[in-house]
C-alpha cells in the first residue's frame, strides 16, 4: 500500500498524538491528583447577615446554660475568652443584647463589600488580617454602616 500526501499526513497526525499522549501524566497519576485536589476541597459559602444573626442567637442560648438571659464568665468557653469584651458595661455579664450587637458589628466589619453577605473569602482575609480578627475585642456599641 503506498500512501499518497493526505495519507502521509493522517499518518503523521495520528503519531504526533500518540507521541503528546505519552508525554502527559498516567491515568493512575491523574487519578491520585484528582484524588488528593478532592481531599482538601473546602466548599465556598456565604452567609447571610440575617442566617448569621439567627446562629448567634442560639450559640448565645447554647452558651446561657442556666437561662437567666446573661452569659457569665462560668459560662464562657475559656477564662480568657474574647467573649468577654463584649461586656460593655462591663458588670461581669454578657447581656443578650450586648452578644447580638457585638457579634453582628463583627459580622459588618468582615463584610468587606457590604452586602449583607460574608463569603469564604471574606471570612479568609479576615482570618488574616489583625485588625478584622480582633474585630469582637472593639467595644462600641453595634452601628451598621449605611
Amino acid at each position: 500500500m503506498r500512501l499518497t500526501g493526505a495519507g502521509w499526513m493522517a499518518a503523521g497526525a495520528v503519531a504526533a498524538g500518540l507521541a503528546v499522549a505519552g508525554c502527559g501524566p498516567s491515568d493512575d497519576e491523574k487519578r491520585a491528583a484528582a484524588d488528593a485536589k478532592a481531599a482538601s476541597f473546602t466548599p465556598p459559602s456565604v452567609t447571610s447577615r440575617l442566617d448569621f444573626g439567627s446562629a448567634m442567637t442560639r450559640r448565645f442560648r447554647a452558651l446561657d446554660r442556666d437561662a437567666d438571659e446573661f452569659i457569665d464568665k462560668t459560662e464562657l468557653p475559656s477564662r480568657n475568652s474574647r467573649l468577654s469584651r463584649l461586656d460593655r458595661d462591663k458588670d461581669g455579664r454578657i447581656s443578650a443584647i450586648e452578644f447580638s450587637e457585638g457579634m453582628l458589628g463583627w459580622f459588618d466589619r468582615v463584610d468587606a463589600n457590604h452586602d449583607g453577605t460574608i463569603t469564604s473569602d471574606e471570612r479568609e482575609a479576615a482570618r488574616n488580617d489583625p485588625d478584622a480578627s480582633a474585630a469582637i475585642d472593639k467595644t462600641e456599641p453595634y452601628k451598621r454602616e449605611q
